[in-house]
């Protein structure tokens, strides 16, 4: 039997109010560990959630991995390529790569009676992948490939649509600076908002061949593809892989393939999200070194408390050793005790504002209409195994006070 863990037990779980451990400081350190391990929790699910958010909108506007025509790398206004079976083939049998979708754009400028907008359309064909302008739209629906009509619809931003003054079913004219200079009228058949402003006043969604015949293109001329993977933690891996494999492909017209990231593409955006992560760890620490000291301090209370039990047991002929594990026991209980409760703090708030939304922000600043949560059972079961390993180790200072308690002194006053 373990004698360190059942006198820890008696002593913990006393059967009266005199004999148990319920002092207003030790409840107190209990708070401050329920109180940290929530924060902890909260802080990584807010963050993770809002990262996630944010790399979502701008994957849904430029998939994971762009293939492109080698100059396409700075203008909307791209050289085409030709698409080929050879070239499909080589990118499908990469195991990673989980869809393609082919893509052409070209900048425009839409023209009402009041104002303009610059926007870029993107056309898209049979191949996309609606779900991201399903899950963002607002109003109508997405162009629906069989559509004799669909050449002439649009799915535009509802930032667009009242900067312009435009509802679902008007029409309005676009114009195309080239030689000669081209215009064509479209129809709004949906309205999306992803409340991401720089691309959310930028694309408009229109069919593939649209923009196929505006820059005089074939059928099977492109910008480039876009391609969705299997793993986003694997993107460097996947575009490395990709990259080389391209650099030794050409298109049908003999042009040089260039493979970016939707990384490379937005470095911009990619660098502040992972600036997040440092105020992850910066709150962790803080909540780490609060909850430490408040149960150093409860502890020193309960050694101080318990020193007349102290005393007895030396002179029983108990080890220091073993009377330090049998308040390193305690602590544990009082440990787990408050980071239980710290759990049940932090997840059901996460719970509610993932349900209910409780928390609201301007999409303005922050991209989101609310506070986004992500509850991952991976991050939240590392946080704890972490929390409960520090903050034991920062018992094993404190407990060396035991062996400073002279069991006659303690003995005699009590």
């Amino acid at each position: 039997m373990n004698l360190e863990l059942f006198i820890a037990r008696k002593v913990y779980f006393g059967e009266t109010t005199k004999q148990k451990v319920s002092s207003p400081a030790i409840k107190i350190a209990i708070a401050g560990i329920a109180i940290g391990l929530a924060a902890m929790v909260l802080s990584v699910c807010i963050v993770v959630g809002f990262k996630k958010e944010i790399r979502d909108k701008v994957i849904g506007f430029g998939s994971h991995i762009q293939i492109t025509s080698f100059t396409n790398t700075t203008s909307y206004e791209t050289k085409p390529v030709r698409l080929t079976d050879s070239l499909l083939s080589v990118i499908n049998s990469n195991v990673n790569v989980n869809h393609i979708e082919s893509f052409a754009t070209k900048p425009g400028i839409i023209k009402t009676d009041s104002d303009f907008q610059g926007v870029v359309l993107k056309g898209v064909g049979e191949d996309y992948d609606w779900s991201f302008f399903k899950d963002n739209m607002i109003e109508g629906d997405v162009l629906q490939s069989s559509d004799s009509v669909t050449g002439n619809q649009a799915i535009i931003s509802k930032y667009i649509a009242d900067r312009l003054h435009l509802k679902l079913g008007d029409s309005f004219m676009t114009y195309f600076i080239q030689e000669p200079v081209k215009v064509r009228k479209f129809t709004i058949a949906g309205i999306y908002s992803t409340n991401f402003e720089d691309y959310d006043k930028l694309f408009m969604i229109v069919d593939l061949r649209t923009v196929q015949r505006l820059n005089s293109w074939d059928d099977n001329q492109v910008s480039g593809l876009e391609l969705r993977i299997k793993d986003y933690n694997r993107l460097k891996e996947v575009k490395t892989e990709l990259f080389f494999e391209m650099a030794e492909c050409h298109d049908g017209d003999g042009n040089a393939l260039f493979t970016r990231s939707i990384e490379d593409m937005n470095p911009m955006i990619f660098s502040w999200l992972s600036l997040l992560d440092m105020n992850v760890w910066v709150i962790i620490i803080l909540m780490l070194a609060v909850s430490g000291f408040t149960m150093i301090s409860g502890l020193l209370i309960i050694i101080l408390e318990r020193a007349n039990m102290i005393g007895i047991l030396k002179a029983l002929g108990a080890r220091n050793t073993s009377i330090r594990k049998v308040f390193l026991y305690i602590s544990a209980f009082l440990i787990l005790k408050g980071m239980f409760w710290g759990n049940c703090i932090a997840l059901a708030i996460c719970g509610l504002q993932k349900y209910f939304g409780i928390i609201k922000l301007d999409p303005a600043t922050y991209y989101v209409t609310e506070m986004p949560v992500y509850i991952n059972p991976i991050y939240i079961i590392l946080i704890n195994i972490g929390a409960l390993i520090i903050s034991l180790l920062m018992m094993i200072g404190p407990s060396y006070l035991i062996a400073r308690i002279s069991p006659a002194k303690s003995i005699k006053f009590e």
